[in-house]
């Protein structure tokens, strides 16, 4: 019982005083504060003139690197369109050349032909041997005769001076050639004139059936 009324007896005291943090203690802030400029107005404003003026300048050379470039492919183009007018305009007149100079080539050709009999063979010799040159003075510029008898008859290739009557299955059939066609890479310098044979009527319709 004495025990029990010490402790009842045993003041009760409350610390009502104000708990105070010191700075040392408290938490730090990670708040950045903003450093006050000390550089002079008129600095920054140069500055900020001198970054436009260098971003103009880059605008300014990219712009002149893209023009240049479309400049030098103009130029590529133009210069190919140039040579291939030149190319055709050397072909053309090369093929215009080589064409006046067939007429020749048929009259040595007739010449030899007709006077094949004659007995004057060393005329016909030189005739010939004339015509030989000539034929290989073509060759070397790149002309080639066509080759007509017995092929199919082509309108871009032929000229029909007349027709003969054979078999069904020579119908259309180029069968004699009285001018010979010259060709010169993939132009037509001029188209054989030829002789074309025809199937008759009946023939061509047994034919047909």
């Amino acid at each position: 019982m004495r025990r029990q009324n010490e402790a009842d007896n045993e003041l009760r005291v409350t610390d009502r005083r104000r708990i105070s943090i010191t700075d040392d203690e408290a938490e730090p802030v990670n708040a950045e504060v903003e450093q006050p400029s000390l550089k002079p107005s008129y600095v920054e404003e140069l500055e900020g003139r001198t970054k436009a003026a260098e971003r103009k300048v880059q605008e300014v050379q990219a712009r002149f690197e893209q023009l240049r470039g479309q400049l030098q492919k103009e130029t590529d183009e133009t210069r190919q369109r140039l040579n291939r007018a030149a190319d055709e305009r050397s072909a053309n007149e090369k093929a215009r050349f080589i064409s006046a100079l067939l007429p020749v080539l048929d009259d040595l050709s007739r010449a030899v032909d007709a006077a094949s009999d004659a007995p004057e063979e060393g005329i016909v010799s030189g005739v010939r041997s004339i015509l030989t040159s000539f034929k290989n003075a073509l060759t070397s510029a790149g002309v080639e005769p066509l080759v007509s008898v017995g092929e199919q008859f082509n309108p871009e290739l032929h000229e029909a001076v007349d027709t003969v009557e054979v078999d069904p299955e020579h119908d259309g059939q180029v069968v004699g050639e009285y001018t010979k066609g010259f060709k010169i890479v993939d132009r037509l310098l001029r188209p054989a004139r030829v002789r074309v044979g025809r199937a008759s009527g009946n023939a061509r319709t047994a034919l047909d059936n």
